[in-house]
C-alpha cells in the first residue's frame, strides 16, 4: 500500500462531524474537559494491558493521528507504556504526526473491538490510513493479537460506568444498522 496515495485521501472528511448524532453532542464539549478522561483512558490499558504497547516494538513512541471522520475531533496517540500519551484536537489543528487512520467512529470501535477485520475495513475504503504504514501495520498486528478485546481494556478504565458506556455503544451500533436498512 502507498502511504502517499492513502495520506492525501485520509484527510477528506467522508462524513461531516454534524451529521452525526454523537458528532452532533460533542461538537460544543470543550476539549479540556475531555483530557482527563483520555489521560485516565491511556493510563488505565498502559497499566492493565501493557503487552499491547510492547507489541508495537520500535513504534511507540510514533504518534498516531485517529480520526472519527464523524466526530468534530481527531485523536493523537502515543502508544508507550511508561508514557502513554492520549489527547483530543479540533480536526483543524492537525497536529503533527507519524501515521494517520481515519475512519467512522463505530468502524475504529468495532475494530479494536475485533468485530470488524482493519484489512476488510481498508480494503473497501471504510477505513483510510496514511503516513508511516509500517507503524500502522505494527498497531493493527498489535490489535489483532491482543487477548481479549481492546475496546473492552479502554470500557474497563470507566469502572461502575462500564456497563452504561458498553449500552450506549451498542445503542449507536443499533442505530447504524436501522440506517443502513433505510
Amino acid at each position: 500500500m502507498s502511504s502517499r496515495a492513502h495520506a492525501d485521501r485520509s484527510t477528506a472528511p467522508l462524513q461531516s462531524p454534524s451529521q452525526t448524532v454523537p458528532g452532533w453532542l460533542l461538537a460544543a464539549v470543550p476539549l479540556v474537559l475531555l483530557q482527563p478522561l483520555l489521560t485516565h483512558i491511556a493510563t488505565h490499558v498502559a497499566r492493565s494491558r501493557p503487552e499491547l504497547f510492547a507489541r508495537l516494538g520500535p513504534h511507540t513512541d510514533k504518534l498516531f493521528l485517529i480520526d472519527p471522520i464523524d466526530l468534530p475531533f481527531v485523536l493523537l496517540l502515543r502508544p508507550n507504556a511508561a508514557r502513554p500519551y492520549l489527547q483530543a484536537r479540533r480536526r483543524f489543528e492537525r497536529p503533527r504526526h507519524d501515521a494517520t487512520i481515519a475512519g467512522t467512529f463505530l468502524n475504529l470501535v468495532n475494530m479494536i473491538d475485533g468485530s470488524l477485520d482493519g484489512d476488510a475495513l481498508f480494503f473497501s475504503r471504510d477505513l483510510r490510513v496514511g503516513g508511516d504504514t509500517e507503524a500502522v501495520v505494527a498497531l493493527r498486528n498489535a490489535l489483532d493479537d491482543f487477548e481479549g478485546s481492546a475496546f473492552d481494556a479502554i470500557v474497563s478504565a470507566f469502572g461502575p460506568l462500564s456497563a452504561p458506556l458498553r449500552l450506549v455503544v451498542s445503542s449507536l451500533r443499533g442505530m447504524r444498522k436501522r440506517k443502513r436498512h433505510e
